[in-house]
């Protein structure tokens, strides 16, 4: 199997894996009392996120690896296991409110919204991976409008937690 295979059965993979980890903590934060804000964005969101994955397949699937790149992919992982290590159950695809105080340890003692910062990251890198800067560029640009859209209505929800 090429390594360009290999790396997008990875991306698959665990984006696929994130979505059954997000459903299950998802639905025990709302069995809990939680409330959600933000869903009439989250089918874009997801739309984004398979179309960007479906044109590094369609586009990127015979293409050398640039190790480099792949390097840097790699270490921006480190930031995932710790983003997720940090959040533990907590951890979902969708602005799910708590009366619990915000996670201020890990990447957040650092960036108010690492999570974000690191799919900014893969947005770019991946496609880079594959020698594919128009998907970085255009991903890219697609991202920045949706995160306009997220972090503005994450912000307005979390406003009363931070004050």
């Amino acid at each position: 199997m090429s390594p360009a295979i290999l790396f997008l059965a990875f991306i698959i993979a665990q984006r696929l894996s994130e979505l059954v980890i997000a459903k299950r903590n998802t639905a025990r934060l709302m069995a809990d009392g939680a409330t959600e804000i933000g869903a009439a964005h989250y089918p874009a969101m997801v739309t984004m996120h398979a179309a960007w994955i479906a044109a590094l397949v369609v586009f990127g699937w015979q293409n050398p690896v640039s190790i480099p790149w792949l390097v840097v992919f790699v270490a921006l992982q480190g930031l995932r296991l710790w983003i997720l290590a940090t959040l533990g159950s907590r951890w979902t695809t969708r602005i799910i409110l708590t009366d619990t105080p915000l996670v201020t340890t890990g990447p957040f003692r650092y960036l108010r919204h690492p999570n974000y910062t690191l799919v900014v990251a893969e947005i770019i890198v991946a496609p880079m991976v594959l020698g594919l800067v128009w998907v970085a560029v255009v991903w890219t640009a697609l991202n920045a409008a949706m995160l306009y859209v997220r972090i503005s209505a994450e912000n307005a929800g979390l406003a009363p937690q931070r004050d």
